[in-house]
């Protein structure tokens, strides 16, 4: 079909009937609509806004959606992440190490380097590059383990950063029960290191909060935060600051989960004083904490509250601040699903189109392979202005 990138949807499916040897009485017959409902298609009187009829079409024609939409369109990759979670539920299952089995020759390696290793996956993470993470955790599981077992020292605070960004991944690929294991393993290592407990309560209590366990979430979070406290915050340091101000945050938005408002905005006032003397741009202990971090919260909060207006207005208050530039592209694209939400709950599928497509922009993996994306991609495909490109994505995505 020469020049046929150019051509609209109704001409593609025309040009597609005929190379089929289809009439239109016969095709419309096929897709269960009338000869006129078809006609108008071609002629471009009607618009292909749903994703399912265009799924429908694509089948009579025997071609794959995206050649109506004039793009080389293919179903997401998706293996990685799911191959990455069976390997890494099934490192998390392994007690070679715990149970004094003997490793095989070569395959202990140095804790320095296995925290080298981490580091730099999570960086990936941070990224939003959650199959190559998914990738790269069964063998940090098992290298950190055996770390710790050649070095206690050392291995200890490695193995615990392993385990915190396997439950930071699993959490956000939806699978809330590994990343739970994965949360009390790290909380079984960091035992005793009153600092290493409250950096690994950040991930416990997203994944107690994802279970459903808010009140729990909200108890752990707040009691990991007080204590590790400075008693002087005027005098504490960033990182200090950061860790405690987290966990606040988390509290807060278990306590929204949980319908307590006055509770939630009373946390996050307090996160946000900590953040104010923290400032943007920073990342002690893996929270990118700070005052931009901490609005952000409050869209999600605003949220599970069912306070819709109240989310976008923070939302498009917080993202044109300089911080909201500075934080890794993980935390803009989830944040951006917020905004979608929060923009479909109070009425205006525009804007969250707009901002869905800006996630897939930021970090693709962040809304191809998470959950809670497709469930905000589903909605927004119903909705008869939907532009193509949520189109396309919901097509790419199967997403019916």
């Amino acid at each position: 079909m020469e020049g046929g990138e150019l051509l609209p949807v109704g001409r593609r499916v025309a040009h597609w009937r005929g190379r089929r040897g289809l009439s239109q009485q016969v095709f419309a017959d096929r897709l269960g609509k009338s000869k006129s409902w078809v006609d108008k298609v071609e002629r471009g009187v009607r618009t292909l806004d749903k994703v399912s009829t265009l799924q429908d079409i694509a089948a009579v024609l025997r071609i794959d959606p995206g050649v109506l939409l004039g793009r080389d369109l293919q179903a997401a990759d998706v293996s990685g992440p799911v191959e990455g979670v069976a390997q890494i539920r099934e490192a998390l299952s392994t007690y070679d190490v715990a149970v004094g089995r003997p490793s095989a020759p070569g395959r202990v390696v140095p804790a320095d380097r296995v925290g080298r290793d981490a580091t730099h996956a999570w960086v990936a993470f941070q990224h939003a590059r959650y199959p190559q993470v998914a990738g790269m955790l069964p063998g940090l599981v098992g290298g950190a383990q055996r770390a710790r077992a050649g070095d206690p020292v050392v291995g200890r605070p490695v193995l615990v950063e392993v385990y915190r960004l396997a439950a930071a991944l699993l959490v956000k690929l939806g699978e809330v029960d590994l990343a739970w294991l994965a949360a009390d393993r790290a909380m079984t290592a960091a035992a005793g290191e009153v600092v290493s407990v409250a950096a690994v309560t950040v991930q416990l209590s997203q994944v107690l909060r994802a279970s459903g366990r808010a009140r729990v979430a909200r108890s752990t979070a707040l009691a990991a935060a007080y204590r590790i406290a400075p008693p002087d915050p005027g005098a504490a340091s960033a990182p200090e600051l950061s860790l405690c101000g987290t966990l606040v945050v988390q509290a807060a938005l278990a306590a929204a989960r949980d319908g307590d408002d006055r509770a939630m905005a009373t946390l996050l006032d307090e996160a946000a004083d900590m953040a104010a003397q923290v400032g943007d741009g920073h990342d002690h202990h893996r929270t990118g904490f700070g005052p931009v971090a901490v609005d952000l919260a409050r869209v999600t909060a605003a949220l599970d509250l069912g306070e819709a207006r109240e989310a976008v207005a923070w939302h498009e208050k917080t993202t044109g601040r300089d911080g909201w530039r500075w934080l890794p592209a993980e935390h803009r694209a989830g944040h951006l699903l917020d905004a979608a939400r929060a923009y479909l709950d109070a009425g205006d599928p525009g804007n969250a189109c707009r901002v869905l497509v800006a996630a897939e922009r930021t970090a693709p993996c962040e809304v191809r392979l998470r959950p809670a994306a497709r469930a905000v991609l589903a909605r927004l495909v119903r909705d008869p202005y939907a532009p193509a490109t949520v189109i396309h994505l919901a097509a790419t995505l199967r997403v019916p």
